[in-house]
């Protein structure tokens, strides 16, 4: 599965880095990185969860 945001919606809210910080940071010009754009199938429940988190729908997740 593949993490993608769509940086034109992303507002580095990061909901998505408290759901999921192994794959979600803030840099320090508070934008979002992808630290692994190839999630894991082990962490899929997290991952989805942290998708459905963002406010903005800047996440999706391509299988």
């Amino acid at each position: 599965m593949r993490i993608d945001v769509d940086r034109d919606q992303c507002e580095a809210n990061g909901l998505c880095v408290n759901v999921a910080p192994d794959y979600f940071e803030l840099d320090d010009d508070d934008e979002l990185l992808v630290k692994q754009p190839e999630g894991a199938e082990a962490d899929r429940a997290r991952i989805v969860q942290a998708v459905a988190s963002c406010p903005k729908v800047a996440l999706a997740l391509r299988d």
